[in-house]
């Protein structure tokens, strides 16, 4: 693009694209963008964080999932079983506070937190690819769905992958343009990083299109890139495949475990999961439920021509960033599309902070830029263009802000569930040192302070003999619910009833007899 047009439309100037094609002549590195604060980014992540303050943490408390990984670095609740497919680094991020209290308010402060902070940085590390105005934007579009707000103040790696695939991609592109940018070396290294760290699988898928594009494209073959992406694979990844090793006889064994418990890994379609899961199912496991509130996935369908359109008005100088963006977002959301026999929100959540970037600089042309030659006239569309977007973006977050207010319902009611179950086992003298097991056991087990141990399924972590010999030991009780019956070994307990908040399911426990 001739300079002068580009100063025409103010731009401001960007890194060069050294991806440029055959013929064309190389160009002068242009000036950085001005050190210090993205205050505009800042803005963005401050407001996430009030809103998850405002309309998350009031009254919730820790799921199942949230549970297991806290129980691993918690100073007083037994760690719960950790099953093959999980990572540990979510439970590094939360052990500061974890350590030291089992406050559920005190921990969701502290992931809230860490969450902007997060957020921040990985758009803050585009900062020499894309101009600021676009990266809050995208900030803005990524922090208001529903799914980013819900799972900002949790205990889940999910958001974490994004927050890294989205760093380390924006490191890329500088580190591939610029030899000089040793910092983004690092920040490309640690991104991948912190997604090994999260979810191992991640990082293979988001390696893999950053590796294919460095090799195919001649310009950008360095050696160093590709060194430090392989680096943050093999670092990020260390833990879990020692632990594997250490605790399950073997990677393969491990991985093998992992695809016993995500259901049979293969060749599966999720696509139709993933969208009956946008109405505030935190898990859709078996996902037979009806597809209902189509309204809350209009802008999953949307997403994709939103962000092809970004992709295609984007100025050259930034088409191939926004480009490998999307490719990275694509490659991330395969195995969750088309391998598990599942859904669950919260596992695209890198895609969509990646595809943020392309419909964040669609939407900013649109209000911008967008015009129509008509009768040898231009006629500027500004006008139509920023109503449209402005009431599409309105009616976006007023349907995100209703499925929030969904999910975290749901969260209140489940945690008020195990709150009363673990009240009733408290009063029938099982406290700690004590263990769970049957329906439940692991979450309940934490707000009881007892340990889990089931004796089937991807939990399992004792047979009955040992069981038994712990009832001799300290007080066990076996959890059943509505018409549930316990094994044939505590059919002869003494059965209670447990108090469960209105319209939840029924508990009672199957209680040894005392010795």
């Amino acid at each position: 693009m001739p300079e002068p047009l580009r100063a025409a439309r103010r731009e401001p100037p960007q890194a060069p694209d050294t991806a440029r094609s055959p013929g064309t002549a190389p160009r002068s590195p242009a000036p950085r963008p001005r050190a210090g604060w993205s205050r505009w980014i800042a803005a963005v992540c401050a407001v996430y964080v009030a809103a998850q303050l405002l309309l998350v943490l009031p009254g919730s408390g820790l799921g199942w999932d949230e549970t297991v990984y806290t129980s691993q670095v918690s100073g007083r609740i037994p760690a719960a079983t950790f099953s093959a497919p999980r990572a540990r680094g979510i439970s590094f991020l939360a052990a500061p506070v974890a350590h030291f209290t089992d406050s559920p308010l005190a921990l969701r402060l502290w992931m809230a937190a860490l969450s902007g902070i997060g957020l921040y940085v990985a758009l803050h590390l585009w900062r020499r690819v894309l101009p600021e105005r676009v990266l809050a934007l995208a900030g803005a579009l990524f922090a208001g769905l529903w799914i980013t707000l819900f799972y900002g103040p949790q205990v889940m790696p999910n958001l974490w992958s994004a927050f890294g695939a989205l760093a380390a991609v924006g490191c890329f592109v500088r580190a591939v343009r610029d030899p000089r940018d040793r910092a983004a070396l690092v920040g490309l290294a640690a991104g991948v990083t912190v997604v090994g760290l999260m979810r191992p699988p991640d990082a293979g898928w988001l390696a893999l299109p950053l590796a294919a594009v460095a090799l195919a494209v001649p310009r950008w073959r360095r050696p160093a890139v590709l060194a430090v992406l392989v680096a943050g694979v093999v670092l990020g990844c260390a833990e879990w495949v020692v632990e594997a090793y250490v605790r399950y006889g073997g990677l393969s064994e491990r991985l093998h475990s992992s695809s016993a418990v995500e259901g049979g890994m293969g060749l599966h379609f999720a696509v139709d999961d993933q969208v009956r899961s946008l109405s505030g199912r935190a898990l859709c496991r078996p996902c037979t439920v009806r597809w209902r509130h189509k309204d809350t996935s209009l802008w999953w369908f949307a997403l994709p021509f939103l962000a092809v359109g970004g992709a295609a008005v984007v100025p050259r100088l930034r088409r191939s960033a926004v480009w490998l963006a999307g490719l990275t977002a694509v490659s991330m959301a395969l195995p969750y599309l088309f391998t598990i026999s599942y859904a669950a929100p919260r596992f695209l959540l890198p895609t969509y902070a990646l595809l943020a970037l392309p419909v964040a600089e669609f939407l900013w042309w649109a209000v911008t830029r967008a015009e129509l030659a008509a009768e040898g006239s231009r006629l500027r569309l500004r006008p139509v263009a920023v109503a449209v977007v402005a009431v599409g973006l309105c009616g976006h977050l007023a349907i995100q802000g209703g499925v929030l207010h969904t999910a975290t319902r749901n969260n209140h009611r489940t945690t008020q569930e195990y709150r009363a179950v673990a009240d009733g086992l408290h009063a029938h003298g099982v406290t700690a040192p004590c263990t769970l097991s049957g329906v439940s056991a692991v979450p309940i087990s934490f707000y009881t302070g007892c340990t889990s141990r089931q004796l089937d399924g991807p939990d399992r972590s004792i047979d009955t003999a040992g069981l038994l010999a712990r009832t001799r030991q300290q007080p066990v009780a076996y959890l059943v619910t509505g018409g549930g019956r316990p094994p044939a070994f505590a059919r002869a307990w003494r059965s209670v009833p447990l108090p469960t908040p209105r319209g939840a399911r029924a508990f009672r426990a199957y209680l040894p007899p005392a010795r």
